[in-house]
């Protein structure tokens, strides 16, 4: 006689998104008795706390960047499919694919988040943030036409504008782009110009709180903020910015109202929830907090449907301290294995207690030899954090071929000082330029005030 259950159908998990949490419940899931089904709007997996690096010339899109249907290719139980996710059905549990539903007995979601401009949406166009292949191409396409501009440009008013480079947000993805844009600025590009003085360019970090990188140590945060101003950057922490419009960024700081002008405003000041929030919210009620992020269970499922987790940075989970854990790829990569775990436990009759983040340490590196790391037991600054920085970022790229590239990349770069991969891709024609020389200077000629 036939056992029933070898009939029964195997488990059906749906993971919707390919980043840091889902491709490590997949990945976990690969030797579990379920079939997997992988969906996301893109057909790689991106390691972005390298973007950064993309933005500024430093490596290409291509090193930091996984095809998903290559790092799962050998978990034999899973599909990817490439699509966005219009809805989903709790009641009937289907995920809708377009004009396609996707059974699932048990869903992942894992979308992540993207850039916030606290209510402010119309900054994006004058600040790009830094989530996204895309958004680091036009953060470099901005940077590099900056120091074009000012080659070409012959008011000095302008010119300065040109050379002024405003970070908005002093966490560890603004304290990383200062520093490598004043690496290039002051040591990279300084001998290929004929016109400008590279070592002109101003580089300004706005931080609203009491000092930069406010979740490490204040003795690391003070590190950091000296390490920056050595640099070239100019930190201005207390300080506010109320608007940002034609080429100006307005600040308060206290009392004082001021404003500057520069061509490049780049944002690295707040995230929010990815749109699968609000989805979930309207087809299951599950709450979410202020920033979009839905708030879920001690083992990251959400109240009501113990068969729907979500992870990474959509989820708001706050049941260690009472605060949510930060949005960062070691928190999405534990979530994913513990899901995957406690999947495979439950399809056993067993269970698994509450999740619990292990925070093994926060790094951020300031430039080349500087860099502060905060393990809890102990702490590191200058070339050793540095060092251990890079070991770290090389270690959690997922295939080798990259692992090689990029360590290859960084060792050339730091013997040369230079940026092999400083272009400029345009989102005008090239016969833009040709036919108007004065593409390069600004449309909009209003002067600031001096910072």
């Amino acid at each position: 006689m036939e056992n029933s259950l070898e009939n029964k159908p195997p488990h059906q998990v749906v993971i919707i998104g390919g980043g840091f949490g889902g491709l490590y419940a997949a990945k976990t899931l690969a030797k579990a008795p379920v079939n997997v089904t992988l969906i996301d709007k893109r057909n790689f997996h991106l390691f972005q706390p390298l973007l950064y690096q993309v933005a500024t010339g430093n490596l290409s899109p291509a090193d930091i960047s996984s095809p998903l249907r290559s790092v799962l290719s050998k978990s034999k139980n899973t599909q990817v499919l490439l699509g966005s996710v219009n809805d989903i059905d709790p009641q009937a549990q289907k995920v809708i694919l377009g004009d396609e539903a996707i059974p699932y007995d048990t869903l992942i979601v894992a979308t992540g988040a993207k850039h916030s401009y606290f209510g402010k949406d119309d900054w994006e166009e004058f600040a790009p943030g830094l989530k996204t292949v895309e958004d680091a191409i036009e953060m470099r396409r901005r940077i590099f036409t900056a120091f074009e501009a000012a080659e070409r440009e012959t008011d000095p008013v302008k010119r300065r504008a040109w050379l002024t480079f405003v970070i908005v947000g002093g966490g560890p993805t603004g304290v990383e782009l200062a520093g490598a844009i004043a690496e290039l600025a002051y040591q990279t590009l300084k001998e290929d110009f004929r016109n400008i003085d590279t070592s002109e360019t101003r580089i300004l970090l706005l931080e609203g709180l009491d000092r930069i990188l406010p979740p490490f140590d204040p003795e690391l945060s003070q590190t950091a903020e000296k390490s920056l101003k050595e640099l070239g950057v100019l930190v201005q922490t207390k300080t506010l910015v109320t608007n940002i419009e034609n080429d100006i960024v307005t600040i308060k700081q206290g009392d004082t109202v001021r404003e500057i002008a520069s061509k490049t405003i780049l944002w690295a000041a707040g995230v929010k929830a990815s749109p699968m929030g609000k989805v979930l919210a309207e087809s299951t009620g599950v709450e979410l907090d202020r920033a979009g992020r839905v708030i879920v269970e001690s083992d990251l499922s959400i109240k009501g449907h113990a068969n729907i987790f979500v992870i990474g940075d959509l989820a708001n989970f706050s049941h260690q301290d009472g605060k949510p854990l930060p949005g960062v790829a070691p928190v999405a990569k534990q979530e994913g294995e513990y899901v995957a775990n406690l999947i495979e436990q439950q399809l056993q009759g067993n269970n698994l207690p509450p999740f619990n983040y292990i925070n093994r340490g926060s790094l951020a590196i300031i430039g080349q030899n500087l860099a502060v790391v905060d393990l809890g037991f102990m702490k590191l600054k200058g070339f050793f954090a540095w060092l251990f920085w890079l070991l770290v970022h090389i270690y959690f790229l997922l295939e080798f071929d990259n692992k090689l590239k990029v360590m290859i990349q960084w060792v050339w770069n730091y013997v040369t000082r230079n940026r092999g991969a400083r272009l400029i891709t345009e989102q005008e024609s090239p016969s833009k330029l040709d036919d108007n020389p004065s593409y390069y200077s600004s449309t909009n000629s209003r002067e600031a005030i001096k910072v």
